[in-house]
């Protein structure tokens, strides 16, 4: 890291803090995978996992491709019976894609992947909430319990 003496800047000793806690965070994580990668719960070793992190169009990539897991996950949900939806899980994803949808589109320059993809995924979580809702019995549906009563 270096010595600083009294003709340090600030903006010179703020930078060099900065690299210094990202290269200590980077070796947090490290540490802590390995851990559990030498316990056998997570298959990445420790090399692999720098890799990774030290490279940050890799990082960049990771998000759109977990984004468009959750679409995937709506979409295959579709074919599940609608009393295992969480409707509190739902409602959150409906806002959390509304919320980035809206980013996307006000960020400069527009990010029209982004908006497809949270596009999607709002369609999706809000047919999955609706289904929810229709077996909960708030949108004019009955429960299946009332129906199968009578």
């Amino acid at each position: 890291m270096g010595s600083f003496d009294s003709k340090t800047s600030a903006s010179q000793l703020s930078s060099s803090r900065g690299s210094f806690v990202k290269r200590q965070t980077i070796n947090d994580v490290l540490f802590a995978f390995s851990i559990l990668s030498a316990s056998g719960l997570v298959g990445v070793d420790a090399n692999s996992l720098r890799k990774i992190l030290l490279v940050p169009k890799r990082l960049i990539f990771g998000g759109p491709v977990a984004n468009w897991g959750f679409v995937i996950a709506g979409l295959v949900d579709m074919q599940k019976p609608p009393e295992i939806i969480s409707g509190n899980m739902t409602a959150a994803m409906c806002i959390y894609s509304g919320l980035f949808m809206r980013f996307a589109w006000m960020v400069q320059p527009r990010n029209y992947l982004l908006l497809a993809c949270h596009a999607s995924n709002e369609t999706v979580q809000l047919y999955q909430l609706s289904r929810w809702a229709k077996s909960q019995g708030y949108l004019g549906g009955q429960k299946k319990d009332e129906a199968s009563s009578q």
